[in-house]
């Protein structure tokens, strides 16, 4: 189907691919796993078609609850509006959904609760994608599967899996089980060579329980979709026809075959664990890791960052981040975006020596960090260097929506907390970032309701003190600050065990909230100023103004001049703008090439400042959709 129009922000003549086989087997999968959910029932089964699939989406509630299936635990459901929905519970709905989206890595640019009321089918199937995605590829880890080190070359260790993309797991995966059941043939891709149904065949063969039934017999059949249709029937034994009807097989769909095949690998894996695995606990991936990696990669960095170690040792991520937080810092004539052989290395080390410069120029404690260390892939110091970038990312949002030129510290944040708390009559403070009251979320969820009065139910918050109850507030905490748009990435367990660095980011997103709908005034009132309330300040008011739900394109025009930085554009707009959500071909997402063995061929050239196209309205916008 071909779709015209991308939003209210897009060129005129644009139009959008939608492949209908994605509707069917994202609608196939939320019956799958949502149907039994009570708060679904006005909403499941949806239909056969899939045509229900983007209105159902409009209230938020199931995309809040794919969410969740995807990433447990990441939206509180008591932040869910559930009953007497109206317009505005709605959109608040569909902004917790979105801001969530964001914190466990989806790259979301310049899209908002009215893209998605709207239905519109490349936004909402572009999201839904990656959210599956993300859930199908978190599986895909020696935490979660230690049998992956079966997988592993002569001479390789560890890390050396590590470094590979989930697709190329995949791949090491089917052409391990190809090699254990005697076959020759090796599968290079899941398009062209799973055509024919008979990798397929084998694979599942291979990893079936023996009583499950499952046999070769799709290969006696001579008609492709005859014998994808059998051998689909095989996976269906083991619970795992998902994702892929016989066509798509046969047409080698990407996406919807490399769902597959990660549905299969996390329900059969098949591999033989082993008895201890040497050097395991250094490499499973901290929740700090894993924080910064979600961060980047809903920056929109290419390629998509699988372990930080690894992926921004050759400096291309690194400066990608820099150019988002001061554009046009990174001179890109001095970066070898593409690596020859012979001097891939030096190249290599040349970026990072590069990277440490420009982390100097930002006014970054570097300390003992040189480019041989990131080049390495020294842990500590990468660390120590990405947390900085995380902050001054942080911190100029803060400055910008500040209009003030002067950027924002750390001690400003804090007089603005106490400020904020004051003037709503809440009996809590903050000291520093260091403040043991922070553990029980008291604090935060109190800022919440002096940002938006009446937004938190206090019904909902637990008395603390203990570890139980200080959580629960965390979970709530976090869900309420993302539904009134705050870009939290932060877990609540930073808050319980008060982790200062990642205090700062939740109360810095906190004030840039504030100061969103308000930038024509201080950040104190939660009035808005201007003569034109934009819409979702207008619902996020508690639904007294009567704003049209749809905004006007100077409106939006004036939100991105006021936040001038591709990134912020991105934060702001989440809550006052409508524009288009950033979607790369998955060839891009994934950005290397793979050869039978699923082994890391050729490095991708980083797109310079890639989220800079998203910073004007009338950028072009890459259809993932687009045969």
């Amino acid at each position: 189907e071909t779709l015209g129009g991308m939003s209210d922000s897009s060129a005129a003549g644009t139009t959008h691919s939608v492949r209908v086989e994605e509707q069917l087997a994202f609608s196939d999968w939320i019956n799958s796993n949502l149907v039994h959910d009570p708060d679904l029932k006005h909403l499941l089964p949806l239909d056969s078609e899939g045509k229900q699939l983007y209105d159902k989406m409009k209230d938020g509630i199931l995309l809040c609850k794919i969410v969740n299936h995807s990433c447990p635990d990441t939206i509180d459901e008591r932040a869910i509006n559930k009953k007497n929905l109206t317009v505005y519970t709605k959109f608040e709905n569909l902004t917790l959904a979105l801001v969530s989206s964001q914190a466990i890595g989806c790259n979301i640019v310049n899209i908002d609760a009215h893209d998605l009321a709207k239905g519109k089918p490349h936004l909402v199937l572009g999201l839904l994608w990656q959210i599956i995605r993300i859930g199908l590829f978190s599986h895909i880890t020696l935490d979660s599967c230690p049998g992956l080190a079966t997988l592993l070359s002569d001479g390789e260790r560890l890390e050396d899996l590590m470094k590979l993309s989930p697709e190329a797991i995949l791949l090491r995966w089917v052409n391990h089980h190809l090699e254990r059941a005697g076959i020759a043939r090796r599968c290079a891709n899941f398009q062209s060579d799973i055509s024919d149904s008979e990798v397929y065949s084998y694979l599942l063969n291979q990893i079936a329980p023996k009583d499950a039934g499952v046999n070769l017999e799709a290969l006696r059949e001579t008609n492709a979709l005859n014998r994808a249709e059998v051998m689909l029937q095989q996976a269906a034994k083991l619970n795992c026809r998902s994702f892929v009807t016989p066509q798509d097989v046969v047409n080698g769909v990407y996406k919807l075959n490399l769902a597959f095949v990660a549905n299969l690998f996390n329900n059969h894996p098949g591999l033989d664990q082993p008895e201890e695995i040497e050097g395991l606990e250094s490499i499973e991936e901290t929740r700090e890791e894993k924080t910064y990696r979600n961060w980047m990669n809903s920056m929109g960095v290419k390629p998509h960052v699988n372990w930080l170690y690894s992926d921004l040792a050759d400096g291309l991520i690194i400066f990608q981040l820099c150019d988002i937080i001061q554009p046009g810092i990174v001179q890109w004539k001095r970066v070898h975006q593409k690596f020859t052989p012979l001097r891939k290395f030096m190249e290599k080390l040349e970026n990072c020596n590069y990277a440490v410069e420009l982390g100097k120029q930002l006014k970054f404690s570097l300390v003992g960090i040189a480019g041989q260390d990131l080049s390495d892939g020294n842990a500590t110091l990468t660390l120590a260097l990405i947390w900085q970038l995380m902050r001054a990312y942080t911190l100029s949002i803060l400055s910008r929506l500040c209009n003030t030129g002067n950027p924002i510290i750390e001690k400003e944040i804090v007089q603005w907390v106490n400020s904020k708390l004051q003037s709503a009559g809440k009996r809590t403070s903050l000291k520093n970032f260091q403040d043991s009251a922070i553990a029980d979320g008291k604090i935060v969820i109190d800022l919440i309701d002096a940002i938006k009065p009446g937004s938190i139910n206090y019904e909902n918050v637990r008395e603390g003190g203990n570890p139980e109850e200080n959580l629960e507030n965390a979970k709530y905490a976090v869900s309420m600050a993302r539904k009134i748009g705050a870009r939290v990435y932060a877990l609540p367990e930073d808050i319980t065990e008060v982790k200062a660095k990642m205090i700062m980011t939740v109360f810095a997103c906190l004030m840039a909230m504030d100061y969103v709908p308000n930038m024509d005034a201080k950040p104190v009132a939660v009035v808005q100023s201007s003569s034109t309330p934009s819409p979702v300040a207008s619902a996020n008011s508690n639904g007294l103004a009567a704003a049209s739900p749809e905004p006007k394109q100077q409106e939006q025009k004036e939100v991105v001049q006021i936040v001038e930085a591709p990134a912020a554009v991105a934060t702001a707009v989440i809550t006052n703008g409508n524009g288009t959500l950033e979607e790369s071909h998955d060839s891009e997402w994934n950005d290397q090439e793979t050869t039978a063995g699923g082994e890391t061929i050729s490095e991708a050239a980083a797109t310079k400042a890639p989220a800079a196209a998203a910073a004007s309205s009338e950028a072009a916008v890459v259809d993932e959709f687009a045969d």
